[in-house]
């Protein structure tokens, strides 16, 4: 009896610790699109003629201070581009630009290492 009891106890720890460890789901937190590149997860808010990138760390937000990237914005045939820059906490913006519905963006991210980006593609509905 003491021995099922050990391995009832042990499975029940077993089953407790590993869902500690497991990664959640990317939301949104700003209302915006959310894409999930490896432990990097991206949401893209569009703003009238900003274009809003929240950059987290598997769910923490990461510091944008160091971070930029490049914005390409694809409406039908033609496409624009724009930089991305910090703009406080873990948020980047791109000023002047305009995602209507059914474009596609398409961001660039480049970490604060400057070796290691982080692509995305994202479709306005």
């Amino acid at each position: 009896m003491k021995k099922f009891i050990g391995v009832l106890l042990m499975c029940s720890a077993s089953l407790a610790l590993n869902s500690a460890y497991g990664h959640g789901a990317p939301s949104p937190s700003h209302g915006g699109i959310v894409q999930a590149v490896g432990e990097t997860w991206l949401e893209l808010v569009v703003k009238g003629g900003t274009v809003e990138l929240y950059v987290e760390d598997d769910g923490e937000p990461m510091d944008s201070a160091g971070l930029s990237g490049q914005l390409t914005i694809v409406n039908g045939a033609g496409k624009t581009e724009f930089a991305l820059k910090p703009a406080g906490g873990n948020k980047l913006e791109a000023k002047g630009a305009l995602a209507a519905k059914g474009a596609k963006v398409i961001a660039l991210l480049v970490l604060a290492d400057k070796k290691t980006k982080v692509p995305a593609t994202f479709l306005i509905k």
